[in-house]
């Protein structure tokens, strides 16, 4: 079996000193995603790196690595998808990055280990998505665009298409506001901003396989965010208290099940009120996201192979996690490593 890994960052998308932190993190998921994928017998598996990346970064051991340049990554990349039996995109959901290779995949007559192109897109506007998810009864937070309607405070504003809690601010009044939509401008952002009702409690995630007839959940997990008001992503630990993993699965499960199209990982991000009553869906990343490093140190298996378990319409393999809890940084270190798993 042959399996084509992109991440776009590391295979050029990353430019600028704004990009590093998401170059960061984009090396972390796709290091993690080649030594799960090479592990498995017979499976083969290449990426796509930036010629950029190449003097600074190694992949692992046995891994097909082809180089590529800005105007040739397009034509390198139909022809993995097209030699692949399955494909994941790795990507950000703005400019349509994301539902765009996805359409590639599906024109090179590849598949694809990710979502629907269509359910990208819907799930990459946050101001859509926000409405989709009121309109089927799920708790997620009152969105509008700015300027066009008038928000209620404390809340977030951010890009209606971004990634990585870039250009994202905690704002308390209208002055508040208008300074970060000047810094928003400041840092290069110039499609739409949204403004958010700023939902108290814990940041929270949980991930999902989803494939024909399964939606499987992955442990839930705590996010740890930067506390100056920007919510930058330094992390997170996994696995929460019972209780509150529980809340999290259940809303999370009620804002996949809204969205068609949904395939292989998915993840939701979400916060968690003082009671359930105040939970709330934020946002839903059709892809591999940086808590996969933490979940497949855990797990007792491979998450690769259970992701394409999963993605065919097969049973994955025994679902077992190790005891004890696993810390993550953004860029992929672990803290802490979780018990071995008992002999035999």
């Amino acid at each position: 079996m042959r399996v084509f890994l992109y991440e776009h960052l590391c295979a050029g998308g990353a430019t600028g000193p704004a990009a590093a932190p998401l170059l960061t993190e984009g090396w972390a998921m796709l290091t993690a995603l080649l030594n799960d994928f090479r592990g498995l017998p017979g499976v083969e598996v290449a990426t796509i790196f930036g010629r950029s990346l190449l003097a600074a970064r190694t992949a692992p051991d046995g891994v097909l690595v082809h180089p590529v340049e800005t105007n040739d990554e397009e034509a390198v990349f139909r022809s993995l998808a097209a030699a692949a039996d399955w494909t994941l995109v790795v990507a950000p959901e703005f400019d349509d990055i994301l539902a765009n290779h996805l359409h590639w995949i599906a024109e090179s007559g590849g598949r694809s280990l990710g979502p629907t192109p269509g359910a990208a897109r819907l799930v990459g506007d946050k101001l859509r998505l926000a409405d989709h998810l009121r309109q089927c009864s799920v708790a997620t937070a009152p969105t509008v665009l700015w300027p066009t309607a008038a928000p209620s405070f404390p809340a977030m504003c951010k890009p209606r298409f971004g990634a990585g809690s870039q250009a994202t601010f905690l704002v308390h009044n209208e002055r508040e506001l208008r300074q970060a939509v000047e810094l928003a401008r400041a840092e290069q952002w110039r499609g739409d901003l949204i403004v958010q009702s700023h939902v108290p409690g814990d940041a929270v995630s949980v991930a999902f396989l989803i494939g024909p007839g399964r939606r499987l959940p992955l442990p839930a997990a705590a996010q740890h965010l930067s506390k100056d008001g920007r919510f930058r992503y330094r992390g997170g630990s996994l696995p929460l208290a019972p209780e509150k993993a529980e809340r999290a699965t259940r809303l999370a499960a009620r804002a996949v099940d809204a969205v068609e199209g949904l395939r292989g990982y998915v993840g939701v991000d979400l916060v968690l009120g003082p009671t359930a009553d105040g939970d709330a869906a934020i946002e839903i990343n059709p892809r591999p996201t940086t808590s996969y490093v933490g979940l497949r140190a855990l797990a007792r298996f491979n998450l690769a192979e259970a992701m394409l378990a999963v993605a065919a319409g097969q049973a994955p393999p025994a679902w077992e996690w190790r005891t004890g809890q696993v810390h993550f940084t953004a860029d992929g270190r672990l803290h802490n490593q979780p018990e071995a798993p008992a002999p035999g």
